[in-house]
């Protein structure tokens, strides 16, 4: 019979295991999480405690499955997962290292979307498709892109490296690199052709509405002073 102290030490013994395999297989997530999240302090609590992270641990079984074609099985995993977390990236979803999901509920990934390395994605964030066409019919992510909270990006579309999405923009068309976008239709307003929001700070991100408001105020004052 085994007593109730081996048994609390075979369950250490393989929660410890547990814990030292995510931090190897997910050591660049968990990197991002802690660099990124000034609320993190320290990767013991992100492994733990991060629906993000647990997302992500989920969606990488789910994608070998559907590589293996077990689509049912992998289809469920993704769906126990959405339950468990409120974040739904679908199987075939393929997400590069270090992804960074913010708190994260309501956050969609579609099947045929590509997801480059450290990207920062808040809550709300829906990488979709339009109508019902089959083949390729999400969202291609760049590499180092931040995107806001309820931000939509929806379509066959390519937002390009370094870029930020402002949160609750539609972003209909695609975005090259080093682009800060905003509004309903997305609106694209370039930065010097240099990374931007490194800190992710909302506030610094441009509105070219408001930056075309202010130019035709200058031109009026102009006007009125001739």
């Amino acid at each position: 019979m085994i007593s109730v102290l081996q048994f609390i030490v075979g369950f250490m013994i393989v929660a410890a295991a547990i814990l030292v395999v995510v931090f190897i297989f997910f050591y660049e997530e968990i990197k991002s999480t802690k660099e990124k999240d000034p609320a993190a302090k320290n990767y013991f609590e992100i492994i733990l405690l991060y629906s993000g992270l647990h997302a992500l641990i989920h969606h990488r079984i789910a994608s070998a499955l559907w590589k293996m074609r077990l689509h049912l099985i992998a289809r469920f995993l993704s769906q126990v997962s959405r339950f468990f977390t409120g974040i739904e990236i679908h199987p075939g979803a393929q997400i590069g290292r270090g992804l960074f999901i913010d708190h994260g509920m309501g956050v969609v990934i579609g099947e045929t979307a590509i997801v480059g390395e450290n990207v920062t994605l808040f809550q709300g964030v829906t990488l979709g498709g339009t109508g019902k066409e089959k083949g390729k019919r999400h969202p291609t992510v760049g590499s180092n892109v931040v995107i806001g909270a309820g931000a939509k990006i929806l379509g066959n579309i390519e937002i390009g490296s370094n870029s930020y999405v402002g949160a609750n923009a539609v972003v209909l068309k695609s975005v090259p690199e080093n682009s800060t976008v905003v509004g309903v239709p997305g609106r694209i307003t370039k930065q010097d052709g240099k990374k931007i929001d490194v800190q992710m700070d909302h506030s610094r991100a441009l509105d070219p509405v408001m930056e075309q408001i202010n130019e035709l105020k200058k031109k009026i004052q102009e006007l009125e002073h001739k």
